[in-house]
Parts: C-alpha cells; structure tokens; sequence
C-alpha cells in the first residue's frame, strides 16, 4: 500500500504540500485582518452617529463585534478558481432593547442596513473597496478581486451585550389586503423572541440566528479529537473549490456531515480522509442537520438535487482516493490527486512511501465514536 500524507500535509517547511498550497499568502492574510480592523473602527465611530441622525432618542450604543465562519474556525482556504474569494465573515451587534426603540422590527431592520452602509461607504471610496448592498442577510465588501468581508448585522439580548467583549465580537408588495395584514402583524416586536440573537434580514425582517454555538461546538471537536480533524475538513473544502467554480455543499453542511465521520489516524491524514469519505455520501442523502440546531437542515437548504450530485461526486473522490492508495505508480497517484484538487496538490512522487498493511492498520485508533454533539437523522 502506499502512504500519500506526506503531500497532504507535512512539517517540513522545504518540501510543498496541499495544506501549505491552501493558505492565504501571509501578506495577503495580513491585509485582510487590517481591513477588518479598518471596517470595525468604521462602524464603532460612525453607526452611533448614523443611528442618531436617524431619529433614535437614546445615544446609540458602540457596536461590538465577532468573527464568524472559516476565519474563525481555521478552516480558511485560498481561492482556487475564479470567482471564488476568500471570505471574512465579521458579525455587528447592537442590544435588542436599543434595536426595540423603532416602532416595527422591519424598519429596525432598514435603519441598522442604512446606517452601516452609510458610513462604510466613506471608507470603500478612501480605501477603493466596492461596498455591495445586495446580500440580503450581510453588509458585503470587496477588498480585492479574491478576497471580501461579510457584515452581517445583530441585535442580541441586552444582558449578553453587555458580556460581548470587543475583541471577540417599509413596504410590502402585495397582491391582497389580507396578507397584507398578516404581514403587518408579523412586523411586531410582541412577535420576535426577547431571549435570542437576531439577524437583521433585508425583506424578512429579523431571523433567529445565533454563530456563536457552531463557533463553539466545533472548536470542542478539535480540541477533542485533533488538529487532523480540521485538516480534513480544509481538504474536504479544497476538492468541493476545485469541482465546483460556485455553488457545491456549504462549509457548514461538510463540517457537520464530516465531523461524526472522523478517525484519528495517526500520522495518516489520507486515511483520515479516506474514511471520512467513505460515509459521506450516505450522510449527505440521509439529511444533515446543523450541529447545533436539530430543527435546521443543511442538506434541505442545499436542495435535493445538489445533494444527490456532491454525494455522487464525493463517491467518485473517495473511489480514486483509495485506488491511489492501493496503487503501483507514485506517478500515477500524484496526476489523480491533482485531476481532485488541481495544481496545489503537489506533484512529488518521490514523496509517497510504500507501507505494510500492518502499519496501515497500526494507523487506526483502537476504538473510535460518532460525536454525540450532531444529528444526521433528519432528511432533507
């Protein structure tokens, strides 16, 4: 059998390897933390104005800020193809009580989009960024051609903004008067929990939407079972990038089907891989649900038909990934690695070792479980 980790992932800084490929050029990691620095000192000085021209009577409190999705998780990768960008995702949160001043929680909605635009607009034209207002749940900025920060905008429980440290963190178109009433009484605060974090949505209003606990539950995963765990899934998100230009199965929806799935194999993260591979497919089509919220499912938001192609295309991957690995050609094995992951998976032949089945075995851990911290019952 062959052993292909070392072209994964390796500590020797000489040689080349996938997880190295999949980093951001450190200056470019540099600047995009510096942007979104620049974008926070943007919304801390000018949302409490904004907000106060806007006809808010109590003094608008300072936004507080946290990061969210791949930046926070570790699970960054480069773009591999264009039109992917990097993806900085760093939430805004006000108080719901200071968020509860206007009379509807759509116009709240509409006021807190307005004012954040309002005054990143400023900083795009100093920097020459290109603010986009068209994402219907975030503030977008387009930093360079590959890279962007997503502003998603909250209003979280009065009590927990007070703990969120800073560091960390009308009309209706419609065709009867009758739903028009319904939507009216919907666009109540009597309606909206007072207990959660809500995400400001453009048309629908407020939704409940709380980052924190994905944060949460899947750093507990990596401290629990290890850092090849969050290579895998970087590897995972790295052949979705190559097979896909735009669209394929969200990071989330990977994480959340991969995480159960994982064994650590030491020393072999082709394995670990390989193994998470070999159940993904029977996830995907069973249903994922999110990690964190059974009642979410990821898979449904994909739609069934996409489904079914990533867990076609992901049999296909895991089909040459343990033919590469029971293959006779190091050669060989390099050209099907790069035909999943293109030209950042290296091609060094002389790298990928030949082993016993017995070291292959000794490689697996002795007992190994499906994490109880996620679902994958709920079909979708």
């Amino acid at each position: 059998m062959l052993n292909l980790t070392a072209l994964f992932h390796t500590t020797d800084p000489k040689e080349p390897n996938l997880l190295d490929s999949l980093d951001l050029p450190p200056s470019v990691r540099t600047y995009l933390a510096q942007a979104k620095t620049d974008v926070r000192n943007c919304l801390r000085e000018g949302i409490p104005k904004m907000l106060q021209a806007a006809g808010f009577t109590e003094k608008a409190p300072t936004p507080r800020f946290f990061t969210q999705g791949s930046w926070a998780y570790k699970t960054l990768n480069a773009p591999a193809q264009h039109p992917q960008q990097a993806d900085v995702d760093d939430g805004c949160y006000l108080p719901l009580g200071f968020v509860k001043q206007t009379k509807r929680p759509s116009a709240a909605t509409a006021i807190f989009f307005k004012a954040a635009e309002a005054c990143l607009a400023v900083l795009c034209r100093e920097k020459g960024w290109t603010l986009i207002t068209d994402k219907p749940t975030c503030v977008r900025i387009e930093v360079t051609k590959a890279a962007h920060i997503d502003i998603p905008l909250y209003a979280i429980p009065d009590d927990e903004f007070q703990t969120l440290t800073k560091a960390a963190m009308e009309a209706y178109h419609t065709l009867d008067s009758a739903e028009a009433i319904r939507r009216a009484e919907r666009d109540s605060w009597s309606k909206l929990p007072s207990d959660v974090v809500l995400l400001a949505h453009r048309e629908e209003g407020w939704w409940e939407s709380d980052p924190r606990p994905v944060k949460d539950w899947f750093e507990a995963q990596v401290l629990a079972r290890g850092e090849q765990l969050r290579r895998v899934i970087r590897y995972l998100k790295a052949f979705r990038d190559w097979k896909w230009a735009s669209g394929g199965p969200a990071s989330i929806l990977l994480m959340a089907a991969a995480v159960p799935l994982f064994e650590r194999r030491h020393g072999r993260d082709d394995l670990a891989l390989l193994d998470v591979l070999a159940g993904l497919p029977a996830a995907l089509r069973a249903g994922v649900v999110n990690p964190v919220d059974e009642n979410e499912s990821l898979t449904k938001r994909l739609g069934q038909d996409k489904v079914e192609e990533a867990a076609r295309e992901l049999e296909r991957f895991e089909g040459v990934l343990r033919a590469s690995l029971h293959a006779s050609s190091e050669s060989q094995v390099c050209i099907w690695m790069q035909q999943e992951f293109g030209q950042r998976f290296p091609n060094r032949p002389h790298r990928v070792k030949v082993v016993s089945v017995a070291a292959t075995v000794a490689a697996a851990p002795a007992a190994a479980g499906a994490s109880e911290l996620v679902g994958r019952s709920k079909a979708g």
